[in-house]
């Protein structure tokens, strides 16, 4: 008897939701673009950071075409362009999940003086790599523990480190420098720094490093959960995000990639400076925001802020390259960061 209710009444037609139509129906009329106009519109922090490095470029080709049509001026620009990016991609996490790291300048000195330290002891420089990356971890876990368990502010709070561990450095070393001149004839320097057809080999790892770490923030759970956690706290902490946990592993991963930057700036110089990593602290904030990551938190461009740290390590080379005093390179910083806010602010909306 119930059998033959049940196959009087009609089934409900199961419809199968169209991945395209949830999409056109969350992001609006837009939706209907081309994949083009889409790809174009998701990615728009990145490109306005690519076009406002080709602007840049293009103005300085302008104003001394002779020096700026010769590859070498490209290349001494590019030979220190890994030490910035290995930091700045990592600093992304840390504005994302909406807090920030004033005290990886010196982190990046702590853990080059352990690689150089490690390498002048007559040790293989993959143990000091090793060493180096180590330190990195465990300072980027101390400021990421001041902030998180300890409630600090994370300005002050990664502040104050930075000056702790400078004064520190400067203290044991009074001011004297460790020079490595025979890591150049080592294999570690052969992978990570030598020069081959006039391009450095760390510009090759520091690509693998930036795509590595892209795809770690927007596709790996680590990202996600950074986005959740710097979007809405409450929300992701009900959601069963460990959000304390998140905060503190984005101030290792800076700490993380401080180490390395440190190990790659001696690789460079073949000397460990008491000074090393202080010049990195205004190109690295400003590479941050010059690329498209949001100072409020929760939106981020790992691609756009690694474009962005191109635009900046061109700064100053560009306006000599011109023929200005450095005295203008302050000045070109600050209209270069002001110009790229107004231009991500126009292009995003801010809906926090």
């Amino acid at each position: 008897m119930s059998s033959d209710i049940a196959n009087q009444v009609d089934e409900p037609q199961i419809r199968v939701l169209d991945a395209n139509a949830v999409r056109r129906f969350a992001e609006g009329s837009h939706a209907d673009r081309s994949k083009l106009r889409r790809f174009l519109g998701s990615h728009r922090p990145a490109i306005g950071s690519f076009l406002v490095l080709v602007v840049m470029l293009l103005t300085f080709v302008a104003g001394n075409p002779m020096v700026f049509s010769s590859w070498n001026i490209y290349r001494a620009v590019l030979i220190g362009l890994p030490v910035v990016m290995f930091v700045v991609v990592p600093l992304v996490f840390v504005v994302t999940v909406g807090e920030i790291d004033l005290s990886f300048p010196a982190t990046i000195g702590m853990s080059g003086w352990v690689f150089a330290l490690v390498v002048q002891a007559g040790y293989d420089p993959f143990l000091g790599m090793l060493s180096a990356i180590v330190t990195g971890l465990f300072l980027g876990l101390c400021v990421g523990w001041l902030v998180v368990y300890a409630n600090l502010s994370s300005l002050i709070a990664t502040l104050g480190m930075n000056f702790m561990l400078r004064g520190l450095i400067q203290i044991v070393n009074e001011g004297k420098s460790i020079a490595v001149t025979g890591l150049q004839n080592s294999l570690a320097f052969k992978i990570f720094a030598a020069q081959y057809f006039g391009i450095p080999a760390s510009l090759f790892w520091v690509v693998i490093f930036v795509v590595v770490c892209s795809l770690l923030y927007n596709r790996h759970r680590f990202g996600l959960r950074t986005h959740v956690v710097g979007d809405n706290p409450d929300a992701a902490q009900q959601m069963g995000i460990d959000v304390k946990k998140v905060r503190l592993q984005t101030f290792a991963f800076v700490g993380f990639g401080a180490a390395l930057a440190g190990v790659f700036a001696v690789f460079i110089n073949y000397t460990w400076w008491p000074t090393s990593g202080d010049s990195y602290l205004l190109p690295g904030l400003a590479s941050v925001f010059v690329g498209g990551t949001a100072p409020w938190g929760g939106i981020g461009t790992v691609i756009g802020s690694a474009i962005g740290a191109v635009t900046v390590s061109f700064i100053q080379t560009g306006v000599v390259g011109v023929g200005l005093s450095g005295f203008y390179v302050q000045f070109f910083y600050g209209l270069i960061i002001i110009l790229s806010l107004l231009g991500h602010r126009w292009n995003q909306i801010r809906y926090r």
